[in-house]
């Protein structure tokens, strides 16, 4: 066995290999970008390495400097993770030949599988079940057109060497063929090196499932059942869960053997995953192979009991697999959300900045150096205090779920959104948070097509609905009678002046608009000592206790014999007398007042905010890569005003109306902040 090995990656990945890693007693080295000198991997680690400048490719994906890096510290061998050289044969082929052991498939088996066009080839000849396409590489846009239009649309556009939801655009008509293949050719060209494209059919109400596999260098290649991971915007997972709701016991075995027949067929060794799309009458056609370790690798480790990192590292050790196909079991049901730094509420656009406050739920289940059971995990790769950088991936974490059934990970999912505080920068746990409780996620009625279906119009506040508003209102009166209860006990209060507690209350729902909402709330049979208190909101009475402490985040307790977990702050950037409740996705801003309090602030006049409507904003922090636009130039809605790059992806920010341009406002090459002005039009 090794007795060192290096990471090449970042972030939560970096962070999973090492706490296997430490769980079989080998030392770690890790390597870092100067954006992630203060990483949580590089504290982790025993010894790390300065690569390069944050941008990737001065750093993570130089092979050069890694190899360096693997030599200079004496690694054995080394892990990729996922993403950046991960899937690149070359690399994995240089290790080798500098005797160093590439934790992950052998070079000749990432050449056949990681290029989609071969590897469909390679599936057709192993009889693995394949979509109708056109698989050499396509010359132009215009050809592209053609035989979009020989196949029918819809068709997929994809990138050769794409993943990750790059280099892939969905086309229903000869416009939207042209323009996404030129799309897809330049995020190929920037992600991967690599801009050929290839067309496929588009299989309407797909479901996208993988079967997860594992082979060793002695022929031996097993499936880990599947993972179902239909829910996704924009062509990228949000949830992920094993087993799937979807498919039978005669397909998830059909689909298994195919998997297991394609990876054979190319010598497979190592933990990799043959992503199958699904129709609804569960016909099954092969999409492509990672291989990889998949970021959704945590659901198959839930159900299985194996951990499959230490699975890679003992068959780069050269070790046989230590199980058959029938020891391979499937056990409860597990689920995993991917939290990402990103404003649901703004059209999903990267946020980075500092994480002031970060504080995941309690860890109940499998860890590396823990025995499996059911319960709550996080895998991270940050921590509170640190710096969410522009250049990476926007997922900031992992939270997965083992539950004994799927109803049971929902709501332990649900539960443990709820208990999840992150503050400083945005993220899409609301958005987690509607997916669960709709109740086609919930009845496993969805596809691929989930989001985009439900959310056409975006994400807003409203597409939380909760199921009992009231239990916000009474949890907002329970907490500041119980800051009453102990603004009596301060000393020094002058007689007939001190802090007087009462029963009757009115809470305010707060409305971005100025439109509020006045509750009058009753709150009695209060119990300090205990955490009790009965809160009566108009004909509906709640119990509520909570050993929970006024400064503490996350409040957990019961309500009328039910537990919750729910999130209550002082303060917002609005108004410092608020307090904010947040529960199962939805955010209620209030203010608990008296009654005579209440009716002095129905008199309150609304400051309605400026009107910015001349301007173009920075919707989010970013590098402004090109603008568009020059003084004096008219500009009509819709047309392409500046491009903004965060988080790996480019943002394009068009016209909304009409106009003329007064000033540019910023210049290529500058980092920007959230509502920045770029280009401001005369009136």
């Amino acid at each position: 066995m090794f007795k060192k090995i290096l990471i090449a990656n970042r972030g939560e990945i970096a962070c999973r290999v090492i706490a296997t890693a430490r769980k079989m007693g080998i030392a770690t080295v890790a390597v870092y970008s100067e954006a992630d000198k203060e990483a949580r991997h590089v504290r982790l680690a025993d010894e790390a390495v300065l690569l390069g400048p944050a941008p990737s490719r001065e750093s993570y994906l130089v092979a050069d400097k890694i190899i360096a890096a693997a030599k200079q510290t004496g690694a054995e061998a080394i892990h990729p993770g996922y993403g950046f050289l991960s899937e690149n044969e070359a690399f994995a082929e240089r290790c080798e030949k500098e005797g160093i052991a590439f934790i992950g498939p052998k070079a000749h088996s990432i050449a056949a599988m990681g290029d989609k066009i071969a590897s469909k080839k390679l599936a057709n000849e192993a009889k693995v079940n394949t979509i109708p396409g056109y698989n050499d590489p396509i010359p132009s846009a215009e050809r592209a057109v053609e035989i979009a239009n020989g196949i029918g649309y819809p068709v997929m556009i994809k990138a050769s060497a794409g993943g990750g939801g790059k280099g892939l655009r969905v086309a229903f008509n000869d416009k939207e063929a042209l323009e996404g293949f030129t799309a897809c050719q330049n995020e190929a060209r920037n992600s991967f090196g690599d801009d050929r494209i290839f067309i496929e059919k588009f299989v309407e109400q797909p479901r996208h499932i993988e079967i997860q596999i594992l082979g060793d260098s002695h022929g031996n290649v097993l499936y880990l059942n599947e993972r179902e991971c239909s829910i996704q915007r924009r062509h990228q997972k949000v949830i992920e869960e094993a087993p799937s709701p979807f498919i039978s016991d005669a397909t998830r075995k059909a689909m298994g053997e195919q998997a297991v027949a394609l990876a054979k067929a190319v010598k497979y060794q190592s933990a990799g995953t043959v992503e199958f799309v699904v129709g609804k009458d569960q016909d099954f056609y092969f999409l492509e192979m990672n291989t990889r370790l998949q970021v959704e690798h945590p659901v198959t480790e839930c159900i299985t009991g194996l951990d499959l990192v230490e699975q890679m590292i003992r068959v780069a050790a050269g070790e046989k697999l230590a199980f058959t196909q029938a020891d391979v079991k499937r056990d409860g049901w597990a689920m995993e959300c991917r939290i990402n730094a990103e404003d649901p509420f703004r059209n999903f656009l990267p946020s980075t900045g500092r994480l002031v406050r970060f504080t995941p739920p309690t860890e109940s289940m499998w860890q590396a150096d823990t025995a499996h059971k059911h319960g709550v995990r996080v895998d991270t790769g940050v921590f509170e205090g640190g710096e969410i950088p522009m250049h990476y991936d926007s997922m900031i974490a992992k939270l997965i779920v083992h539950g004994k059934d799927r109803n049971d990970a929902i709501a332990k999912m649900r539960e443990a959104l709820n208990g999840f505080v992150i503050r400083g920068i945005n993220s899409n746990i609301p958005f987690q948070a509607a997916l669960l409780a709709h109740p086609d996620f919930v009845s496993g009625n969805f596809n691929t097509g989930f989001i985009a279906q439900h959310y056409a119009s975006g994400f807003r506040a409203e597409d939380v609905p909760h199921d009992d508003p009231d239990f916000l209102v009474a949890l907002a009166a329970f907490v500041r009678r119980k800051s009453r209860e102990r603004a009596t006990g301060i000393s020094g209060q002058l007689p007939g002046y001190g802090v007087k507690v009462g029963k009757d209350y009115t809470v305010i729902s707060l409305g971005a608009d100025g439109q509020h909402r006045y509750t009058p709330v009753h709150v009695d049979e209060f119990v300090g000592e205990t955490g009790y208190a009965s809160v009566t909101v108009g004909e509906k009475r709640f119990k509520i206790s909570s050993p929970s402490r006024l400064n503490d985040i996350v409040i957990t307790g019961e309500c009328n014999g039910q537990p919750f977990t729910a999130q209550m702050e002082r303060g917002s950037a609005k108004n410092p007398l608020a307090l904010v409740v947040q529960h199962n996705g939805t955010k209620l801003e209030t203010m608990v007042v008296s009654p005579r309090m209440a009716e002095l602030h129905q008199l309150m006049p609304f400051k309605a905010p400026p009107d910015m409507s001349k301007y173009v904003l920075s919707p989010m922090p970013g590098l402004l890569v090109d603008v568009a636009v020059q003084v004096g130039q008219k500009v009509q809605a819709g047309e392409r005003v500046a491009v903004i790059e965060a988080m790996k992806m480019e943002n394009v920010l068009f016209a909304a109306a009409d106009g003329v341009v007064a000033k540019v406002l910023a210049s290529k090459g500058e980092s920007l902040v959230v509502d920045q002005p770029i280009v401001e039009f005369e009136k």
